[in-house]
Parts: C-alpha cells; structure tokens; sequence
C-alpha cells in the first residue's frame, strides 16, 4: 500500500497543492535555449530556458497559461518530476481517477524536453525490442501480456486525445525494408504477429508500397500494421498541459529539483524558489534526466541524440514525384532508423540519429547528413528548404525496454522512463501506469517492464543491447560505427 493510500485510510489532512496563484499565460523563459545540453555532462537542464526550435512549437501556437515558478517552501502529496507527455498524463490520471491533484516541477518550460522533439509517431510498441525478442526473452505467455499491454496503451492514447486538436493522423504503421535482404526477416516478424499475436501485420512488396503509400526510393517493400497515429507533439503537449490543470493539477516551470533529500519517508525537493516538500515523488524526466537527480537513476539509462527537420510544404508536383498517398507514419529497418511522414500541412518530416555528444549536436554536418538522407529517399526533393531542424535527448534503457517502477520499497519514489524512441503513444499508457504505482493501486502491475529497476549495464546485456554502456560515448561511436555497417554495407 502507498504512503497516500495509508493516509486517506488515516483521514490525514494535508495542505493543497504549491501554486503561485492562477495564471493568464504561460511563464516566459528566463534564459536561452541551449543546443548543446547533454545530461550526461550537465548537472540540471537549466532553469527557465527556452524551447528548441523545433516545427513543434513553431506551430502549436502561444503556449497555455501554468502556475509559475515554485517561489516558496511547498507542502504536497505527490511531486511529479518533469512536465512531458508522462508527467501531465500522470497528473491527469492521478486527479481523475484517485482524486489526488499532483504538483508538476518542471526544469524550464512546459514539455521542454522529449515530449516537443520527438517525430510525433505514435506506434504499438513500449520500447526497442520487437515481438519476436521479447518471446526470447521472457517467454510467449509474457509476450503475450506485452501486446496486450500495448494494445491497451493505444486505446489509452486514443482516449486521452479524443478532445485534444493535435492533427491526428491514423492509419497504420509503415515499416519499410531498406535493403532486399531485409525482407525474410520481416516476412517472419509479420507471420508471427498475425499467427500468435492475431494482429493483422500484412508484407507488401516494393510495387504496392511505392504505388499506393510513398515513392521511398529505397524501399524494397514493407510491413504494414494496423495501429499507428501521427500527432503534432506540441499541440498534444500543450493539451494535455490544460487537461492538468483543469484537473486541479499544478505545472510549475523553471522550477528544476536540483537537490533531494528523504528524512522519514518524506522528500525534499530543492528547487531555485524553494523546498518542496512531498510525500511519494514520480520521476518522468526522458532522456533529460540528470545524472545527479537521485542516486536510483545515476548510470541507469544511455542518452542519444536523435536529429530531425521538416521541409517547407511541398508543392503538388514534388507531391506526385514522391507518390506520397499516405500520411501513415512510416520508419525504416535500418539499426540507426528513420522516422518520416508527410505532416497536414504536405511538409516533410524526417529525423535519424544524431551526434554522440551534446558539444557536437549543432555542427552542420548532422543536418547535411539528414537532407541526403531524405534526398536519397526522394529524389525530387534535392535541395528543398528546410524551414525546421532540431535535435533531442531519447531515454534508451540498457536492455531497451522501459521501466514503470517502485526502485525501492521502502521509500515512495516511482519512475517511468526508458521508451528508446516509442514514447509518444506508451507515455500515455506509462503515465497511466505510474499514477497507480503511486496511488497504491498496483493490482495489474505485474509485467516485466512493471517489477525491475532499470538495469544497470552488464556484458550479458551489453551482448543482448548492443548499448555497450560502461564505454559510454566510446562504444557508442564503435556501435554506430558498426550499425552503419550492418545497414549500408554487409
């Protein structure tokens, strides 16, 4: 049982929620943004910093009203850390569903991190791992439960974004073979899905592909799935923003915990303005979750940088020379993949892998990577402007699959982290989740992905991963180094 659930037993009354008092607007940044974060350098994201520049929030429009900094000491029941996708939808479920209004601290602005830089591909999946790997893994009747779960968290997603205008596009998922010998391995992974998955995941051949859903002049034919959705990340962040609130839930930005203590069984959250004082604590920091938050997240994830652009809106010639006849959201099966779709507005959106270092991120060369990336998938699209172009953070987890957990028992800390890339649809599902953890209610929580910390890295996994994490950016530049081979060359 929770500390708040023993509480609500005991009748405890507590003091409301920190707010700075209602806001006409959102809080404005108190400082720049800065491209060359890295979380495993920096100590905190900054305080009050300003959004990457990314067609996200270049489009959602003015950013909603919030409650301010923290400005002084704070009493609450539940602190969540980090105002993304995952901590908001945890914040709603948490109010709507067990009564209790969180207190939201984010280091800058509103869904600063993941949440407005991510590719806006919501996909049935709640980590890296397909499938067939997890049979390998756990076993059929727990893969089994993991589509369920998977399932459940598209009809999470879905409900949740009934009422939030963020461009949904459905439709399915696109999964395009880069390479002809790339096609046995997807014919397997598609029988398998329909045979033991009963999910319709349906081969087709480069014809089809480039005839009826887009010209991708690599493609050597795909595998299509039923679920997928892309969404403008920077409308759905802002509206799940006043779903929050509108909860009873309070968002504070530029509000970074930059010290945390716990004296029995409570936290202390330093925070610029003040100590927050809280009695269970939900992490749902990303890829931006700093080494020295707390000593159960130190070492226990590999931050990458992932790049994307978006074209200016192509014209209907540059329309029919690329056959784009779908806005399904589409990724291809190289190692260091790409993820790209024709956003409603007919621009294209396209992002891989990045940098290895923060320091490097904003050297040209990575953007000039990535429009000869597109180019050779769409020929007619050589030397298009491109009018967006950002990098971000991905939280990948040494084993790359999540983790929604309680680390420690005795003491009311939970976490939801570790998506690798598939959190824009499984944050909503993992918010879900995370707010039961913290509510006590923790009867369904009994995957694997629900009762294990977040690994720290071995050889075995570093064998399984290939995240090579004790190397840090060394292995990381081997493994890329090596993934470009596996994709391009063997």
């Amino acid at each position: 049982m929770s500390v708040l659930a023993e509480e609500k037993q005991q009748d405890v009354v507590r003091p409301a929620s920190a707010s700075a008092g209602a806001q006409q607007r959102a809080t404005q940044a108190c400082s720049s943004y800065d491209p060359a974060y890295d979380p495993l350098v920096q100590a905190t994201p900054g305080q009050g910093a300003e959004y990457a520049p990314t067609y996200w929030v270049g489009t959602a429009g003015e950013p909603p009203a919030d409650d301010g900094p923290i400005s002084c000491d704070v009493d609450v029941d539940v602190a969540i850390i980090g105002s993304g996708f995952t901590g908001l939808t945890a914040a709603i479920f948490l109010a709507e569903k067990y009564g209790i209004k969180a207190t939201v601290l984010e280091a800058n602005r509103a869904s600063w991190g993941c949440s407005t830089r991510n590719g806006g591909q919501a996909q049935c999946a709640s980590g890296r791992l397909k499938r067939s790997q997890w049979i390998e893994r756990w076993g059929l009747d727990t893969a089994l439960k993991m589509h369920e779960e998977c399932l459940e968290g598209m009809a999470t997603f879905k409900e949740l974004i009934k009422d939030i205008d963020c461009e949904p596009q459905p439709g399915g998922h696109l999964y395009v073979a880069h390479r002809e010998r790339v096609m046995p391995a997807l014919e397997k992974e598609a029988k398998l899905l329909r045979d033991t998955f009963h999910y319709d995941a349906q081969i087709l051949d480069a014809e089809t592909v480039k005839n009826q859903f887009v010209g991708d002049q690599e493609a050597c034919g795909a595998m299509h799935e039923p679920e997928g959705i892309g969404i403008h990340a920077g409308k759905l962040a802002f509206g799940y923003l006043k779903k929050a609130r509108a909860l009873g839930a309070t968002v504070h930005p530029a509000s970074p915990v930059t010290g945390w203590e716990t004296k029995n069984g409570v936290h202390y959250l330093q925070t610029p303005g003040g100590v927050v004082k809280a009695r269970a604590v939900g992490v749902a920091t990303g890829g931006y979750t700093s080494q020295g938050l707390h000593r159960e997240l130190k070492n226990r994830m590999l931050p990458i940088l992932s790049n994307s652009m978006v074209t200016r809106p192509l014209t209907e010639a540059e329309l029919a020379a690329c056959q784009f006849h779908t806005h399904q959201v589409i990724t291809d099966t190289r190692v260091l993949r790409h993820y790209y779709r024709l956003l409603p507005d007919n621009r294209v959106q396209i992002g891989t892998r990045s940098a290895i270092t923060g320091r490097a991120a904003p050297e040209q060369k990575y953007e000039a990577m990535l429009k000869a990336d597109l180019v050779r998938k769409f020929p007619a699209l050589d030397g298009i402007q491109v009018d967006y172009s950002w990098w971000g953070w991905v939280d990948v987890s040494h084993d790359m699959m999540p983790r929604i957990y309680q680390p420690n028992a005795s003491e009311s800390i939970y976490y939801a982290l570790g998506y690798g890339g598939n959190g824009v649809m499984y944050s909503a599902q993992a918010g879900k989740r995370l707010a039961q953890w913290i509510a006590g209610d923790t009867q369904q929580l009994d995957l694997p992905i629900f009762q294990s910390k977040l690994p720290f890295p071995n050889l075995r996994e570093m064998v399984e991963s290939e995240a090579f994490a004790p190397f840090r950016r060394f292995g990381q530049r081997f493994l890329y180094r090596w993934y470009h081979l596996k994709d391009e060359v063997l």
